[in-house]
C-alpha cells in the first residue's frame, strides 16, 4: 500500500510514475515498465562516501605527481605523467585534442571528485547543505560520463603492447596510484545514493503532494529527478525548485538534435578511418598509421586480445551507436509500439559504451608523449586522430540529447510532444 509520505518518481527511461517504497539497506527499486533503476539502497552513509572521496583525492593527486610510464631505447629514456599526452598533442599543433584529452583525464575527474566532497561532507555532518550544493552536485552528475580515468587506463595497455617489442619499459610509480584511485572512485559511486544527497538538499515530492495534479502534466528534472506539477501545460519552461535546471517535458529537439549529431558522425567516420592517426618515424623512416593498419599491426604481432580491443572499441563501437542511435529514432519518429522494453536496453548499452572509444586517442596521447626522441624515434598525432575523437564525442552528445522517454509515449500523443520539443 502506497503511503502519502512516500518519494515519487518519474522513471527517467519511460516516465512511468513510481512511489518509492521505505528504504531497505541493499535494495534497490526498479522500474516495473522498463526496468531501470529508480534508486540504490546503499549501506555505508554518507559518512562512508565522505572517506572514499577524501581517498580518492589524495590518490588523484598522487597519481599527477611522478611518472607514469618510461620509455627507453637506445641509451635514451623518456617519461610520461598523466598530463604529458595532452602536452605533446598541444605541442604537436593539435591544441584540441590536447584540450580534450586535459579535460576527460585530469579536470573532469577532479571536479567530479572535489563536487562530491564539497556537497556530500556538510550533509555527513548534519549541516546544512553548503552554498551553491545543488548546482554543483548537478553538475557533478554531468561530468560522470566525461571523466575517463578507466578508459586512460585501457589506452595505457594498449600503448604498453604497442611499444613492448620495440624498447623497454618501466612503470612508474603513479600507476599504482591511478589504478588505485580508479577502484576508489568506483567504491565510492557505489557507496553513494544520489537521490539521498538531493532528498539532503531538498526532499523529493511526495506522493500526496502530487495526488491533486494531473498525471499527464507531471514533470521529472533531468538532473535531480525532482518531480513537478506542471501548471502551465507540457511545454513549460522554469526552473526546477530544487537544482535550477530548465525544465522539459521531454528533452528539447530531441529527434532532429538527434539526427543531426549521427549525420555529422556518419561523415566524419570516413575521414577517421581512412586519414592516419598518427605517424611513427623510426630512424628516419616514417610510417603512417591508420586504425585498421594499427589492428593488422596487433594482428601481425601475434597481440590478438589487443588487436581484438581495439578493433571492437574504435570500429565496432562507434559503427554499433550509429546504427543503433539511427534505429531508435527512427521508430520513435514511426511512433512504433514494439519491442519498448528492447529498445530502451539498447539505448543504455549505447549511452554506456560509447565513452569507451577513446582509447585510441589515450594511446595516441602516451606514445606521442612517450616517444620523443629525436632522430632515433618519434610518434605524433594525425589529423585521423582528430576526425575519430570527434566522432566519438558526437556520438556520446547524441546518445545524451535522445530522450529514450519519447519510445514509450503513446502514439496518439506522441506528436503532440515533440511539438512541444520544438518550442
Amino acid at each position: 500500500m502506497t503511503a502519502p509520505d512516500h518519494p515519487i518518481l518519474l522513471c527517467h527511461d519511460c516516465g512511468a510514475p513510481h512511489a518509492l517504497p521505505p528504504a531497505m539497506p541493499g535494495h534497490r527499486a526498479e522500474c516495473h515498465r522498463c526496468g531501470a533503476v529508480l534508486r540504490h539502497f546503499r549501506t555505508g552513509g554518507l559518512g562512508h562516501a565522505v572517506a572514499l572521496a577524501i581517498a580518492s583525492t589524495i590518490l588523484f593527486i598522487t597519481a599527477n605527481l611522478f611518472p607514469i610510464l618510461t620509455f627507453e631505447l637506445e641509451g635514451r629514456a623518456q617519461t610520461a605523467t598523466l598530463l604529458s599526452g595532452s602536452v605533446a598533442l598541444w605541442d604537436g599543433g593539435y591544441e584540441v585534442l590536447g584540450v580534450l584529452v586535459f579535460f576527460v583525464l585530469f579536470l573532469a575527474p577532479l571536479a567530479q571528485v572535489l563536487g562530491t566532497l564539497y556537497v556530500v561532507m556538510p550533509l555527513a555532518a548534519g549541516r546544512t547543505a553548503a552554498p551553491g550544493a545543488a548546482w554543483t552536485f548537478r553538475t557533478v552528475a554531468r561530468l560522470r560520463r566525461w571523466a575517463m580515468a578507466e578508459v586512460f587506463l585501457l589506452g595505457l595497455i594498449v600503448a604498453y603492447v604497442k611499444l613492448s617489442d620495440l624498447a623497454e619499459l618501466e612503470p612508474g610509480a603513479s600507476l599504482a596510484a591511478l589504478v588505485a584511485f580508479i577502484l576508489v572512485q568506483v567504491w565510492g559511486e557505489a557507496s553513494l545514493s544520489p537521490f539521498e544527497v538531493w532528498e539532503r538538499i531538498a526532499p523529493q515530492t511526495r506522493v500526496a503532494q502530487a495526488a491533486n495534479a494531473d498525471p499527464e502534466r507531471l514533470t521529472a528534472c533531468h538532473d535531480c529527478h525532482q518531480v513537478v506539477a506542471d501548471s502551465e501545460g507540457p511545454g513549460f519552461k522554469r526552473g526546477c525548485p530544487r537544482c535550477g535546471a530548465r525544465l522539459h517535458h521531454r528533452k528539447p529537439n530531441s529527434l532532429p538534435r538527434g539526427w543531426a549529431l549521427i549525420s555529422a558522425a556518419t561523415i566524419l567516420y570516413i575521414p577517421a578511418n581512412l586519414l592516419p592517426i598518427m605517424t611513427v618515424v623510426y630512424f628516419g623512416a616514417g610510417q603512417p598509421d591508420t586504425i585498421l593498419s594499427g589492428v593488422e599491426a596487433l594482428i601481425a604481432a601475434e597481440m590478438w586480445p589487443v588487436a581484438l580491443l581495439v578493433f571492437f572499441a574504435s570500429i565496432t563501437v562507434p559503427v554499433l551507436k550509429l546504427v543503433g542511435l539511427a534505429y531508435l529514432l527512427w521508430t520513435v519518429q514511426r511512433g512504433s509500439p514494439k519491442r519498448q522494453r528492447d529498445r530502451t536496453r539498447l539505448y543504455r548499452l549505447i549511452e554506456g559504451v560509447g565513452r569507451w572509444s577513446m582509447v585510441d586517442i589515450f594511446m595516441i596521447s602516451l606514445l606521442a608523449a612517450l616517444v620523443q626522441l629525436g632522430a632515433i624515434a618519434t610518434i605524433h598525432a594525425e589529423l585521423g586522430a582528430v576526425a575519430f575523437a570527434a566522432v566519438v564525442i558526437i556520438t556520446m552528445l547524441a546518445s545524451e540529447s535522445f530522450d529514450p522517454r519519447l519510445i514509450w509515449d503513446a502514439p496518439s500523443r506522441r506528436a503532440q510532444r515533440q511539438d512541444s520539443s520544438y518550442d
